[in-house]
């Protein structure tokens, strides 16, 4: 991957500070919420039961990338960035679009900051801040790389405990058949999207 680097203006990395302590504490406040809901839990427990969900990954990946940028005061390569801007904002979109829910307390302070603020923060700062690179169809494909090791994953841990984490990759509600429709659609949906990001890259190229 394409991890060249620039140097970062101040308000640039004001924003990127920003969306690390959005994440870092949508994250917390995620993983108190979660404690509540299973007292008996160790703390290990807790996060490997986070780890879980493609929500959480992408968020922490988020929270390292930005962190990076603002610890090294410079951009981080186009290809990581623009790959960083789709997978968050699938990660939005499909939660509002097909697992939004209502929540109360902690739960509903993590559940805006990670499916809204971090989502929308980050998008701003790969228009405004991120290299753009020479992006086109073979970054787009390369961005598949996350969400089908993911699923993968997800699969995975799904067989061998019985709980999969979001109703489209569980075959006990849309079988496999429908596991490999829902994750087929999603794919399509990440590299159109990669696709709109890489068009818009090459517009606004820097």
């Amino acid at each position: 991957m394409d991890f060249r680097s620039s140097t970062l203006s101040p308000t640039a990395r004001a924003l990127a500070l920003l969306i690390v302590i959005s994440a870092a504490v949508s994250l917390s406040f995620e993983f108190m919420a979660t404690q509540l809901d299973h007292p008996t839990d160790s703390a290990l427990q807790i996060l490997w039961r986070l780890a879980r969900y493609f929500t959480i990954l992408t968020n922490l990946l988020v929270l390292i990338s930005f962190f990076a940028i603002v610890s090294l005061r410079r951009k981080l390569g186009a290809l990581w960035m623009g790959g960083l801007a789709v997978w968050i904002t699938v990660t939005g979109a499909v939660y509002h679009l097909l697992l939004a829910s209502v929540h109360q307390g902690l739960s509903l302070y993590a559940d805006f900051g990670l499916h809204t603020l971090t989502p929308v923060l980050t998008m701003l700062w790969w228009l405004i801040f991120a290299p753009k690179g020479n992006l086109g169809l073979g970054p787009a494909i390369l961005w598949l790389f996350w969400p089908a090791l993911y699923i993968l994953y997800a699969l995975w841990r799904g067989t061998r405990d019985g709980d999969y984490p979001y109703f489209f990759i569980d075959p006990a509600q849309v079988g496999w058949d429908g596991v490999a429709i829902w994750s087929a659609m999603l794919g399509l949906g990440f590299l159109a999207l990669g696709l709109v990001y890489s068009w818009i890259g090459r517009i606004a190229r820097r």
